[in-house]
């Protein structure tokens, strides 16, 4: 599976001007390219409680109905943020939005401090398969907790993808905590981050990265915009599970519901 990762900037509350970067960066592909990924709420930018009715999006509105068409048009999937609007309730959501449609549909989990009082938390993780790979979808915060890619290859996820905004004096914070659930997890990660300021002067730091099931890093990006390639060698995950397979020796399960959908969604619901 073959990923372009773009690690860009992204102008809070400028939906108009995010979507034509993120056309223009769609167009850009290379025709063997499975998944674009893009930084964390990259469609509407981070919002706040003044603004969030007004800007905040419907996943079946105009704006990702645009990127829908730009996936079909190119033959590739799109994972893209931004915050939700569904039906007055507000959340920072991941969509994975393949030429077949909104496949993967997931609601952060757990919230950074300043979100609380604009979105809620999110209450299942999900994955789903697409190309032969079943792929699950985080956002930012949640990599720094265990139980969240957990519960992604719990179920079966092959590799994680993760829209990250992860801003100073956190530097380091993501890359050990990717790394660490790639690894005991024996999965595959990797993360689109932003770069450049925010409206409140906060830097964000870029350095996204991919992660194969070692642990091992496959590539990561310096501070700047740029755009990186990783393909994804499948194999690697039998091979990190031959010698010891942290899955089948766990020995605490994690609660919630799984519930097996008939389209192939599979979904851990925590509450």
């Amino acid at each position: 599976m073959k990923i372009e990762v773009v690690q860009t900037t992204t102008r809070d509350g400028d939906t108009p001007y995010n979507l034509k970067c993120i056309l223009e960066a769609i167009a850009q592909c290379a025709p063997d390219t499975d998944i674009v990924l893009f930084p964390e709420s990259h469609l509407t930018g981070f919002l706040t409680q003044e603004d969030v009715g007004m800007l905040s999006e419907d996943i079946n509105g105009e704006a990702v109905q645009t990127v829908l068409e730009a996936a079909r048009r190119h033959n590739v999937a799109v994972v893209l943020g931004l915050y939700e609007n569904a039906n007055g309730t507000f959340y920072n959501t991941t969509l994975f939005i393949a030429p077949e449609g909104i496949l993967l549909t997931y609601r952060k989990t757990h919230l950074w401090v300043p979100e609380h009082g604009i979105v809620v938390p999110g209450d299942r993780f999900a994955t789903v398969q697409w190309r032969g790979v079943r792929i699950g979808l985080l956002i930012c915060y949640d990599s720094e907790f265990p139980e969240t890619a957990r519960a992604l290859a719990a179920l079966d996820a092959q590799v994680v993808l993760i829209t990250d905004g992860l801003a100073e004096p956190e530097d380091n914070v993501h890359r050990v905590s990717v790394m660490a659930r790639a690894m005991e997890n024996q999965i595959f990660a990797v993360v689109s981050n932003r770069v450049g300021k925010g409206p409140d002067g906060c830097v964000f730091i870029g350095n996204s990265l991919g992660v194969d099931p070692f642990g091992r890093t496959l590539f990561e990006a310096g501070r700047g915009e740029s755009r990186h390639t990783v393909t994804l060698d499948l194999s690697l995950i039998g091979k990190a599970r031959a010698f010891h397979d942290y899955r089948a020796n766990q020995r605490i399960a994690l609660p919630g519901e799984r519930v097996e959908h008939a389209n192939g969604l599979r979904e851990l619901i925590i509450g």
